[in-house]
C-alpha cells in the first residue's frame, strides 16, 4: 500500500480564470522533475472553461492514466452561472451544492462524498484550505502561496473527486461567496 503523498501544482492558463489550469505532479528524486497528470488535450488544458468571464460554461477535465500514459475523460462541470453548476464524474451527476454541503448555516466548512465516505474542506491560514476524513484526519492541504494540493496515500482513490472539490470552493471563495 502507498504511504507517500501526491503533490499537485496547478498552473491557472488565465489568472482571472481559475477554472481553467493544468496540474502537475510533482515527482520524488533527485531533480524534482513534474509529471503533467491533468493536461492538455487537442491543444485545450484538460480543467478547460469554455468562456473566460463569471458565468455559465463548462469546464471538462481529463487525466492521464500513468499506467498506460492515455488521456482519459475525467469528467465535467456544466455551469448555469458563475457560482451554480452540475458536476459530471463518468456517469455520475452530482450538483455543486452536495460537493460543498454545510453541517449548520454557520459553518465555515464545506462538505462532500466519496467512495462511501464524507469529508470536508476547511479554511486554514491565510488563502489555504485543508481537507479531512470522517475522524478528522487531514487528508489533503491546499497551499495558496504555491498553488500546490498535496492529497494523502489514504485520499489517492478519490483523487478526482478532492481535485475537483478544491477547485470549487478555490472558485466560490474567488467570488467572495464562500
Amino acid at each position: 500500500m502507498a504511504t507517500s503523498t501526491v503533490t499537485l501544482r496547478f498552473a491557472f492558463t488565465h489568472p482571472d480564470e481559475m477554472r481553467t489550469f493544468r496540474a502537475y505532479k510533482r515527482l520524488d528524486g533527485p531533480g524534482a522533475a513534474e509529471l503533467e497528470l491533468y493536461q492538455a488535450s487537442d491543444c485545450l488544458p484538460v480543467f478547460y472553461h469554455s468562456s473566460y468571464g463569471p458565468s455559465g460554461g463548462v469546464t471538462t477535465f481529463q487525466r492521464v492514466n500513468v499506467a498506460t500514459g492515455v488521456w482519459e475523460p475525467a469528467g465535467e462541470i456544466s455551469w448555469t452561472s458563475s457560482s451554480n453548476a452540475t458536476v459530471h464524474f463518468g456517469i455520475a451527476e452530482v450538483n455543486i451544492r452536495d460537493l460543498r454541503k454545510r453541517k449548520k448555516a454557520s459553518s465555515q466548512s464545506r462538505r462532500f462524498k466519496a467512495g462511501g465516505s464524507e469529508y470536508k474542506w476547511k479554511m486554514g491560514e491565510g488563502n489555504d484550505l485543508f481537507c479531512v476524513d470522517a475522524r478528522g484526519k487531514t487528508v489533503a492541504t491546499w497551499s495558496h502561496a504555491d498553488t500546490t494540493l498535496q492529497v494523502g496515500a489514504q485520499a489517492e482513490q478519490i483523487l478526482d473527486r478532492v481535485v475537483v472539490t478544491c477547485l470549487l470552493n478555490l472558485w466560490i471563495r474567488h467570488l467572495g461567496l464562500w
